[in-house]
C-alpha cells in the first residue's frame, strides 16, 4: 500500500516549529495538507466576522506558501469523521496528523476521529505544540490535580523543565505533493478555493476593521517589531513592557491574536524572548519564567480546563462560585454596544466590536464593570461577547480571565472589596482622552475637562459643543459610586453565607495578581 500521509490542519496555522507536520511528511510517498471547516473548529461556531476574517486570512497564507513549494492546502466542508473517511477510500490514507488540541471542548471530536482511525487501520501522530507544555503531563506530575494557583503551577512546570525549543522547519524539496483531480475534488466536496466569511454565512455587523492581519507571514514580521520592543525593555533594564506601558493608542504589540490560532509557535516566541534576554545580560538572571509571565499564564488556564468541560460556565464547573447573578438583556446590549454613558467603557466596546481586539487593560476594565463593578450581569454572558469580537478568544484563556475578574474563581488578593473606577481608571490609563475620542467620536469635540465625564457638563457646554446628554450621548445607565457599593455588600453576603468554599484557585500573593492585571504602579490607586 502506498503511504499516504495526511497533515490536518484546525489551530496550529503555521509550517515553522511544527512537530505533527515534520511527522507527517517523514517517510511518505504522498502528501496532503487539510483543513476541515466543520463549524466548530478554531471556534468558528461562536465566532464574529473579525475572527473569521483571520482564519481565512490564515488559510489563505498557509495555501499560498504551500503553492509556492509545490502544494496546496485542501478545504473541505464537513464532519471530520466524515471527510476522513472519504479521503481514506478515495486516496488511501495511511497516516493522520495534527496538533494537539487539549482544550476539553474538543475532546469529543478527537476521540472519534481516533477510534475511525482506529477502525480504517490509519496511523494517528498527535503532537504538542499549541502550549509549552503537555497539560496532562502537568496535571500527572501534581498528583491528578491541575495546581490549584499559578505558583504551583511554575513550581510543578520547573520540575519537568524548560519548554522544548522549536523544531526545525519542513525539507519541502524531499516532499511528493498528492494531487485530487477534478472529479474526485466534485465527489470529496472540495471547496474550490478558500471560502471567504461571506460564503461561509458571516456579514460585517459594524463596518469592522480588524487591527490583525491573519497568517503566518504576518504574524512572523509582527513578532519581529515585538521583539526589537522587549529588547529594548531589557537593554533599559525592565521587563514585561506591554504592562508597564500600555499603549492603548499605539498598534497592538500583542501576540496573542496569532498565538490563538497557531499562527506563531508559542514555544518560538518564548525562546526568542529568553534568549535576546540572556544575551544581553548574561550574568543576571531573572525570576523563573518572569520574562514571559503571561504565556505563563495562558499554560495556567490551558491546564485548569483541559478536563473540565465545564469550564466556560457555572453550573457543573467545580472551581466557579455559583454568584446569583442578576439578568437584564438591556443592560447587557448597552454595554455590549458601547452605549454604558461611561465613555472609557464604551471606547473599550466599540473599539472591540469594530477591530476584534482591546489590549489588557481595557478587558479588565469592562468585564469588571459588566460584573461585580457596576452591572452585576454574569461573566459568562461578557464570555459570550468575547468569544464572537475578540480574534485572540480562546475558551481556556478567555473563560479563565473572566472567572478571575468577576471573582468567581481564581481569586484571593483580587477579591470583592475592590472594583475598577469606571472613570479613573481611563484617566490613568490614557489621561489625554485621545482614545474615546477615537472610538466615541459623538463626544470629540467635548472639552477635556468633560471629555471622561461627560455628564458635569453644564448644558450650555452641551449645547455649544452639540453634544446633549441623553440625546446625542446616553445618560449612564448606573451611578458607579451606587451599584458598586450594593455589588461590594452583595458579594460580602455571598462570602459569608457560603459554608464550605470551592476548591477554587487563587493567587499566592499581591505580586502576582498584579502581574495578572498587567497594571502599571501608577494606575492602583483607581482600583477601587
Amino acid at each position: 500500500m502506498t503511504k499516504t500521509s495526511v497533515h490536518w490542519f484546525r489551530h496550529g496555522l503555521r509550517l515553522h516549529d511544527n512537530p505533527a507536520l515534520l511527522e507527517s511528511v517523514k517517510d511518505c510517498e504522498k502528501f496532503y495538507a487539510i483543513f476541515i471547516h466543520d463549524g466548530e473548529t478554531a471556534g468558528t461556531e461562536v465566532s464574529g466576522y473579525n475572527r473569521m476574517q483571520f482564519l481565512t486570512e490564515s488559510l489563505c497564507d498557509l495555501d499560498e506558501q504551500l503553492r509556492a513549494v509545490g502544494g496546496q492546502l485542501f478545504v473541505f466542508k464537513g464532519k471530520p469523521t466524515a471527510v476522513i473517511k472519504m479521503l481514506h477510500a478515495e486516496i488511501g490514507i495511511t497516516r493522520l496528523t495534527f496538533e494537539q488540541d487539549c482544550e476539553a471542548i474538543w475532546n469529543k471530536r478527537d476521540n472519534q476521529v481516533r477510534s475511525q482511525c482506529k477502525e480504517l487501520g490509519i496511523e494517528i501522530v498527535e503532537k504538542i505544540a499549541h502550549t509549552l507544555w503537555d497539560p496532562f503531563e502537568i496535571i500527572d506530575c501534581n498528583g491528578g490535580q491541575p495546581p490549584l494557583t499559578y505558583e504551583m503551577f511554575v513550581q510543578v512546570s520547573a520540575v519537568l523543565g524548560p519548554p522544548e525549543r522549536p523544531v526545525p522547519d519542513v525539507k519541502w524539496d524531499d516532499v511528493i505533493f498528492g494531487e485530487i483531480s477534478d472529479e474526485l475534488a466534485m465527489k470529496l466536496q472540495l471547496c474550490p478555493h478558500i471560502p471567504t466569511p461571506a460564503e461561509l454565512g458571516w456579514n460585517r455587523e459594524c463596518d469592522e476593521q480588524s487591527a490583525y492581519i491573519g497568517g503566518e507571514t504576518a504574524a512572523l514580521a509582527h513578532l519581529q517589531k515585538r521583539l526589537k520592543i522587549e529588547e529594548n525593555a531589557f537593554r533599559d533594564c525592565y521587563i514585561l513592557p506591554n504592562q508597564v506601558n500600555p499603549d492603548i493608542l499605539g498598534e497592538p504589540m500583542s501576540m496573542s491574536a496569532a498565538l490563538r490560532f497557531g499562527c506563531l509557535s508559542v514555544r518560538k516566541f518564548y525562546w526568542n524572548i529568553q534568549d535576546i534576554y540572556f544575551e544581553l545580560h548574561k550574568e543576571i538572571k531573572p525570576p523563573f519564567h518572569s520574562l514571559t509571565a503571561q504565556l505563563i499564564w495562558r499554560e495556567f488556564f490551558y491546564c485548569m480546563s483541559a478536563n473540565n468541560e465545564a469550564y466556560n460556565r457555572m453550573k457543573g464547573n467545580p472551581i466557579c462560585i455559583d454568584i446569583p447573578w442578576r439578568k437584564d438583556d438591556e443592560h447587557l446590549k448597552a454595554w455590549t454596544e458601547g452605549r454604558t454613558g461611561y465613555p472609557f467603557i464604551d471606547a473599550c466596546m466599540r473599539q472591540l466590536r469594530k477591530e476584534g481586539w482591546i489590549h489588557h487593560v481595557c478587558r479588565t476594565a469592562v468585564a469588571c464593570f459588566l460584573t461585580r463593578g457596576d452591572l452585576w450581569i454574569s461573566w459568562e454572558d461578557g464570555l459570550h461577547v468575547f468569544l464572537k469580537y475578540l480574534i485572540d478568544a480562546d475558551w481556556s484563556v478567555c473563560a479563565g480571565n473572566w472567572m478571575w475578574v468577576s471573582s468567581s474563581a481564581f481569586e484571593r488578593q483580587l477579591d470583592c472589596s475592590t472594583c475598577i473606577c469606571p472613570v479613573n481608571y481611563g484617566k490613568r490609563i490614557e489621561p489625554t482622552g485621545d482614545y474615546i475620542r477615537r472610538y466615541v467620536p459623538e463626544l470629540a469635540s467635548l472639552p477635556q475637562d468633560y471629555i471622561f465625564e461627560p455628564w458635569l457638563a453644564p448644558k450650555s457646554v452641551q449645547e455649544a459643543y452639540k453634544c446633549i446628554i441623553g440625546q446625542d450621548y446616553p445618560e449612564r445607565i448606573v451611578i458607579h459610586a451606587e451599584a458598586s457599593k450594593a455589588n461590594r455588600k452583595m458579594m460580602e453576603s455571598i462570602r459569608e453565607k457560603m459554608a464550605v468554599k470551592p476548591p477554587h484557585c487563587c493567587p499566592s500573593n499581591v505580586k502576582e495578581t498584579r502581574v495578572f492585571l498587567r497594571l502599571p504602579e501608577a494606575c492602583y490607586h483607581n482600583v477601587l
